[in-house]
C-alpha cells in the first residue's frame, strides 16, 4: 500500500503545480497583493480607526468588456486586460461607504453613501467581538451561576435580527450562549431564556434578558468527534482508489479550468463562495467551444426557523448576504471531503481591518467516476448476433463547503460530457435545537414547534431556500425564456381506442411577469433558448432546467421575514441582464426591509424576449428534524441540473470512449 499512497501524494503534487498562471484573467478573484494594495489605497484615504471593511470583491468589468477580450488572441489579452477594480463597502462614522478602487491608477475613483435601508455583510471580526462581550458581562455571569454553571465553559454566539416593521432599526446583533462542558458539540446545549442585544456600531450591550430557567440538555451522547468515540464502531466501510497514472485528466491554469469537452472559470466572493463564468462546452460536429454560461453563483441562502416565540422568532437567517457565504467557507480535507485524485485551490478574503484572509483548500476539483453509465444498449432482435454497447460516466466536480455557524453546505458545480451541468447541494452539520422541559412525546401538550430528539432537547422545524443566479448565454447573449407546458387532449374521433394523449404547448415569455413560475401548478417544460439559431431540423437551440425536489414557501406573503425574502415567492425568475442586479436579497441585507429585492426589481415587467436575460433558481428544503438528525446530521442532498435540448445536432457523447480499466496491483501486505 505505501506505493499507491506515494502515487496519490504524487497526482496531488502534479495537480497543484498545474494552478499557477503568469495569465491574469479579469474575472479572477482579488489575490493576496491586491487585497494588501487596496487596503493601502483605502487606508491613506481613511486613516481612522473606526473605519471597517465589511465587503472587498472584484467590481467585476462590463459584459461587454469580458466579451470582447474574450475574442483577442491570447497575446493580445495578456496587453488589452481590462482594468482591475475592486468594491469596497465599508463602515465609517456609522455611514455605510460604497468605494470603488482602481489598482492601475493606485487611487479611489468613487466613493457613495448607501442610503437604503439595511447594512452591509457582517464581518467575522465584529462578530467575535460582539459574542464575547457578554461574558463579562456582570449581569450574565449572575444568570449563568443561579443556574449552577460555570462561565469558562460558555460559548456565545451571535445571531442576526432581521426587520419585523421597525421604523429606527441600529446595527444591532444578539447574543445566546451554549454550554459546553464535557462536548464539542456545543449547539446541542444552549442557555434558553438568556439574550443580549449589543449595538455594533457602539460595540456594547444595550439590552439584556433572562426571562426564564430551563435545564441545560446532557452532553451524553453528542460528541462526535472520531478520537472521542467509544465502542463499538460501524457500519465498516471499505475504502476505494481512483488511481490516475497520467495526473489528473483536467488542466488548472490558474482559476482557468479545462476538461474533456469543458472550459470554464472559477472564482471566488467573499458574498457568494464559487462562482463559476465562462462555461463553454466543445461541440465535435461544429469543431468548436459553443458558450452556456457566463456567470453563475448562489445569489442568497434564506434559512427562516418556525418557531415564533420571543427567544425565537428573529431567527431568520440571509446566510450570504448577513453572514458571507464565501467568508464562512471551510478548508477542505483530503481523502474526506474530497478524493484522492482532488486538486485543491485557495482563496482570499479581506478582514475588517483589509488585511487579507487566506482560506487554504477552499475548493477541490476532481474527475469522478461514479460507475454510472453514460447510455447504453443491448440489442437481440439481430438474428444469431447480440450486440451490447456501454459507456461509463465520469464527470468533472468543483466543490466548495460553507460553514455558516451549525450548519454546512456542500455546494458541488458537476460538469458532464454530454453538455449538462448539474448543481449539487448537501446539508449537513449540526441542528440548531431549543432547550425544553420534555423527555418524552407524550408530555408534550402544547406546540413546541419542532420534534423532541433527546430528553429536554427539541430540533425546531426550518426551511433552506438557495436561489441560483444564472445567466446562461446560449450560443450567444440574445437568449428567450420558453414554457413547454404538457396538456392533456381528448381524442375527439373514433379512429384509435386511445382516449387522450399529453401534448407540448409552447409559449415564449414576452415579459418579466410571464417567466415566473411556480412549480407543480401544473406540469412544463422550461427552457432558455437562442431563438436566432437553429439545428438542422429547424429546432430552436437551448439548455432545459430540470429541477429537483419542488418546495415552496409556507410563511404568508406580509410576514415581516417573507417581505424580505420575496425573491423565494416563485421558483423561476427570469430578468433582462443588468450587472447591477446580482443580489437577490439586496446590496444591505442585514436589517434589510424587502425593499430592493429581485421580487421588487421584477415589478417594472421589463422585455425578456431575444434579450440577455437571467434565469434566477430557487432550490428549497422543508426540514422537520429527524432522531437521525441528532447529534449530527447525515447529509441530505438536493440540486437540480442545466440539460442541453436541442443544442447539439445528436448525441454529443456518441463517440466517446470508456476509461480503460486499471489493474490493481497486489497491495496485501506481506509480514
Amino acid at each position: 500500500m505505501k506505493l499507491f499512497t506515494l502515487f496519490v501524494l504524487i497526482t496531488i503534487l502534479w495537480g497543484c503545480a498545474q494552478c499557477s498562471s503568469n495569465n491574469p484573467h479579469p474575472l479572477d478573484p482579488p489575490t493576496r497583493s491586491e487585497f494588501k494594495l487596496i487596503q493601502t489605497i483605502v487606508r491613506r484615504a481613511y486613516p481612522s480607526h473606526s473605519f471597517t471593511f465589511q465587503y472587498v470583491g472584484l467590481d467585476e468589468p462590463d459584459k461587454t468588456t469580458i466579451l470582447s477580450w474574450l475574442s483577442l488572441t491570447p497575446q493580445a489579452r495578456i496587453k488589452n486586460l481590462p482594468p482591475r477594480q475592486f468594491l469596497v463597502i465599508a463602515r465609517y462614522q456609522k455611514q455605510s461607504l460604497e468605494i470603488i478602487v482602481d489598482l492601475a491608477a493606485k487611487s479611489i475613483i468613487g466613493t457613495k453613501v448607501y442610503e437604503g435601508h439595511g447594512y452591509p455583510m457582517l464581518t467575522l471580526d465584529e462578530q467575535y467581538l460582539a459574542s464575547e462581550l457578554l461574558l463579562s458581562y456582570g449581569a450574565f455571569k449572575e444568570s449563568v451561576r443561579k443556574r449552577g454553571l460555570n462561565v469558562s465553559e460558555v460559548v456565545c454566539s451571535t445571531f442576526s435580527v432581521g426587520w419585523f416593521g421597525e421604523v429606527k432599526t441600529p446595527r444591532s446583533l444578539k447574543i445566546k450562549c451554549y454550554y459546553t462542558n464535557g462536548t464539542a458539540n456545543l449547539y446541542a446545549r444552549p442557555l434558553e431564556g438568556i439574550s443580549a442585544v449589543v449595538d455594533l456600531d457602539e460595540m456594547r450591550i444595550v439590552d439584556y434578558t433572562d426571562r426564564f430557567i430551563v435545564a441545560v440538555p446532557k452532553a451524553e451522547g453528542t460528541e462526535y468527534r472520531a478520537s472521542k468515540l467509544k465502542p463499538p464502531f460501524g457500519p465498516k466501510l471499505n475504502g476505494i482508489g481512483v488511481p490516475q497514472h497520467a495526473g489528473p485528466g483536467f488542466n488548472v491554469d490558474g482559476h482557468t479550468v479545462s476538461w474533456a469537452n469543458w472550459a470554464f472559470h472559477v472564482g471566488f466572493d467573499i458574498r457568494a463562495g464559487p462562482i463559476i463564468s465562462l462555461a463553454s462546452v466543445y461541440d465535435l460536429e461544429k469543431q468548436k467551444y459553443r458558450q452556456v454560461l457566463y456567470r453563475g453563483f448562489i445569489s442568497e441562502l434564506f434559512v427562516p426557523y418556525q418557531d415564533p416565540t420571543e427567544d425565537w422568532y428573529y431567527q431568520t437567517y440571509f446566510d450570504s448576504g448577513e453572514y458571507g457565504f464565501g467568508q464562512s467557507a471551510s478548508s477542505l480535507q483530503p481523502f474526506t471531503d474530497c478524493p484522492a485524485n482532488a486538486v485543491f485551490l485557495d482563496a482570499y478574503y479581506a478582514s475588517a481591518d483589509g488585511s487579507p484572509v487566506k482560506i487554504h483548500n477552499a475548493f477541490c476539483i476532481f474527475e469522478r467516476h461514479s460507475v454510472d453509465i453514460m447510455w447504453r444498449h443491448t440489442e437481440i432482435a439481430i438474428p444469431n448476433e447480440v450486440i451490447t454497447e456501454v459507456r461509463s460516466d465520469v464527470s468533472l466536480v468543483v466543490r466548495f463547503v460553507s460553514t455558516v455557524g451549525n450548519y454546512d453546505y456542500v455546494i458541488d458545480w458537476e460538469f458532464k460530457p454530454s453538455g449538462s451541468i448539474k448543481l449539487g447541494v448537501g446539508l449537513t452539520g449540526i441542528l440548531e435545537v431549543k432547550a425544553g422541559k420534555y423527555t418524552n412525546t407524550d408530555q408534550i401538550k402544547e406546540d413546541i414547534y419542532g420534534t423532541l430528539l433527546a430528553d429536554n432537547t427539541i430540533g425546531i422545524y426550518h426551511d433552506h431556500f438557495l436561489t441560483y443566479y444564472l445567466d446562461l448565454d446560449i450560443d450567444g447573449e440574445d437568449n428567450s425564456f420558453v414554457k413547454t407546458n404538457l396538456e392533456t387532449v381528448r381524442v375527439k374521433d373514433h379512429t384509435t381506442p386511445r382516449k387522450s394523449y399529453w401534448a407540448v404547448v409552447s409559449e415564449t415569455a414576452k415579459t418579466e411577469a410571464d417567466a415566473r413560475i411556480k412549480f407543480g401548478v401544473k406540469p412544463a417544460d422550461l427552457l432558455v433558448v437562442n431563438p436566432n439559431r437553429k439545428t438542422k431540423p429547424g429546432n430552436k437551440i437551448g439548455y432545459r432546467l430540470i429541477p429537483n425536489s419542488v418546495v415552496h414557501p409556507l410563511l404568508v406573503n406580509d410576514d415581516y421575514p417573507q417581505v424580505r425574502a420575496a425573491f423565494t415567492n416563485y421558483n423561476v425568475w427570469v430578468t433582462p441582464y443588468n450587472k447591477s442586479e446580482k443580489w437577490a436579497a439586496g446590496s444591505c441585507v442585514d436589517r434589510s426591509r424587502g425593499d430592493d429585492t429581485l421580487g421588487v426589481w421584477s415589478l417594472r415587467d421589463r422585455e425578456i424576449e431575444n434579450k440577455d436575460i437571467v434565469l434566477w433558481y430557487t432550490l428549497g428544503f422543508h426540514h422537520v428534524p429527524s432522531q437521525e438528525d441528532f447529534p449530527v446530521m447525515p447529509t441530505l442532498s438536493g440540486g437540480f441540473e442545466l440539460r442541453p435540448t436541442n443544442f447539439f445536432e445528436n448525441n454529443p457523447v456518441l463517440k466517446v470512449k470508456s476509461p480503460k480499466p486499471v489493474h490493481w496491483p497486489n497491495c496485501t501486505s506481506q509480514s
